[in-house]
């Protein structure tokens, strides 16, 4: 079977419930392509005759596995080192040297959700470093990256830390690569141990529970509530707000922001850049 097996409106409509309740991804009616072109192998290996064929699979009970396949293929896993540049700029210049600030005793938690493979909590902790080095004795208590994804493939991939070149030039200076990267033989690079300490990988469906990660000083959710209906993006905005500190702060992607929350988030503008202050 080619990857490019037909899908009845039906059939469309029955994956994207499946998808919608499995993860909270919106599937709009033109993304067929991208089913036939991310299904098709799974498909192919599961010896599936059509896509109603492979819903039905998923349905059953004992289904986890295959479940986690299909997820995996139609998340999107599109990343970048230091994406966007201010939301890097805004936590080196603007939020580190806040929460540094006072007789602080807690360890700094940052949360990186939806982390992919690994490029957003890794520049969280280069920053953390840069940080640290002009100002000496900053975060005594220590710092910590809780990093999530849904996938298990990109947590894999980012617990090991290591990329090959093609993958490190996208947003990655020559002097991060060099200060913060070592070259193995086989011509990759692995991130140093220093910046992969802070960085703790979990497993975590955005549209479950929190209720045990503990409290964040900052949470990224960066562009992947773009995926969610409206009131499921509300619901994740409301629980992402019962995990941050008092006054803590929550960075979302360039192209997302925060409406109808004004109760729960004070917008702040950074100029380039907006963050969302708890309340």
């Amino acid at each position: 079977m080619s990857s490019g097996f037909s899908i009845t409106p039906a059939e469309f409509k029955e994956f994207s419930g499946f998808l919608e309740k499995s993860c909270g991804i919106l599937l709009a009616d033109h993304k067929q392509y991208l089913v036939q072109s991310r299904l098709g192998k799974i498909m192919q290996q599961q010896g599936c005759s059509s896509l109603s064929d492979l819903v039905s699979r998923l349905n059953r009970a004992g289904g986890g596995v295959l479940k986690e396949q299909v997820i995996d293929a139609m998340t999107t896993n599109e990343t970048l080192w230091f994406r966007d540049v201010h939301p890097y700029e805004i936590l080196h210049n603007r939020l580190l040297p806040e929460l540094q600030g006072g007789n602080r005793f807690q360890k700094l938690r940052i949360w990186s959700a939806a982390c992919s493979t690994g490029q957003e909590p890794y520049s969280i902790s280069m920053v953390i470093d840069e940080f640290k080095q002009t100002h000496p004795g900053a975060f005594s208590s220590g710092e910590e990256i809780l990093a999530t994804d849904i996938s298990s493939t990109v947590l894999d991939q980012a617990r090991r830390g290591e990329y090959e070149m093609l993958a490190l030039g996208r947003g990655l200076s020559q002097d991060r690569l060099h200060k913060y990267f070592q070259s193995t033989p086989s011509g990759s690079w692995t991130i140093t141990p220093k910046i992969k300490s802070r960085v703790r990988f979990q497993s975590l469906n955005l549209l479950g529970s929190y209720s045990g990660l503990g409290q964040f000083d900052l949470i990224f959710c960066r562009n992947v509530l773009i995926y969610f209906s409206s009131d499921v993006k509300l619901e994740i905005l409301r629980k992402l707000h019962r995990q941050l500190r008092p006054g803590g702060y929550l960075l979302l992607g360039a192209s997302e922001s925060l409406s109808g929350l004004s109760d729960l988030y004070k917008m702040i503008h950074c100029r380039p850049g907006i963050i969302y202050q708890a309340i």
